[in-house]
């Protein structure tokens, strides 16, 4: 079975205080943190032992995830495992990142936000800059407020122009034609995110082909739907997985309405449905000139 897997822990803690979050700068106990990579560890093991099945496993923590030895150690060994096809995470990059060099980059891939006024430009750039010279598989992105759209000219004008660069309309915030246009001049794909898509009765992949587990083991369709399809570890999910209709009206999230079957996204992002990088975004290893003889690194194939 190939199965894809939004993995949401109880993880809620961050080191950054964007104005935008409702986690901004939220400080998790000891007691939770412990908690939080026991969940982890346990969801590791299980992974690890899924020798039958082809996983795809999107970590998608509340808080910031690889400045946690746990996170990272996660992702690495997981790379490193023949039935996994792609492991990523949504990251603010603030971690360092020669971690990455125990990982399996045919595997892995990183979502990667940057936060205006939450560290400095340069800093940023430079790790971007780190992770393009390492050959990892990675997207770069920012929230699309007014006051974020210089920055983001000046990334997409500073990235190698194979980095993907994506806007995220920004919640409760309406844009006119002229204003879209300006995103849309940036991220071609923005139009999908600027208006959030009608899903109600509609077929999805969710409860199917992808599900989504929190810290106990509890897997539900996708992050937005709250009826339970049962227990990853007792393996009553297994029972439920069917194709489905969405019950919600709408989808607005990007990790949501990708997996919509009425959108083209699965061939817009072919290979890179998790880590968010369209089709033909193929990065290089970090010996590769593309210039020089266009080979890149391709990912496994397209995650169904």
């Amino acid at each position: 079975m190939d199965l894809t897997i939004l993995y949401r822990g109880p993880l809620a803690s961050c080191d950054y205080d964007c104005p935008y979050c409702p986690f901004a700068k939220r400080r998790d106990s000891r007691a939770q943190l412990s908690a939080d990579r026991t969940a982890l560890e346990r969801f590791a093991a299980w992974a690890a032992a899924q020798h039958d099945d082809r996983l795809s496993v999107l970590f998608t923590p509340w808080g910031e995830g690889l400045v946690r030895s746990w996170y990272r150690r996660t992702l690495a060994d997981l790379s490193r495992l023949p039935h996994v096809r792609r492991v990523a995470i949504q990251t603010n990059l603030s971690c360092r990142t020669d971690w990455l060099d125990t990982a399996d980059l045919d595997t892995l891939a990183l979502w990667c936000t940057f936060h205006p006024g939450q560290t400095p430009y340069e800093r940023f750039l430079a790790k971007c800059r780190d992770l393009a010279a390492r050959g990892v598989r990675h997207s770069v992105g920012v929230v699309g407020l007014p006051g974020h759209l210089e920055t983001a000219r000046r990334l997409r004008a500073d990235l190698p122009p194979q980095v993907y660069l994506w806007v995220n309309a920004a919640e409760g915030h309406t844009y006119t034609d002229a204003e879209a246009g300006e995103w849309t001049a940036l991220d071609p794909l923005f139009p999908y995110s600027r208006h959030p898509h009608r899903s109600a009765g509609l077929p999805c992949r969710t409860g199917e082909s992808v599900i989504s587990v929190d810290g106990e083991g509890t897997v539900r369709r996708c992050h937005f739907v709250r009826s339970e399809l049962g227990n990853l570890y007792d393996g009553s999910y297994r029972r439920a997985l069917r194709p489905r209709a969405c019950p919600l009206a709408v989808c607005d999230c990007h990790i949501g309405y990708v997996h919509l079957e009425t959108l083209p996204l699965y061939d817009v992002f072919a290979g890179g449905v998790l880590e968010r990088i369209p089709a033909g975004r193929a990065q290089p290893r970090p010996h590769e000139d593309p210039q020089a003889h266009g080979k890149h690194r391709l990912s496994p194939g397209t995650l169904r």
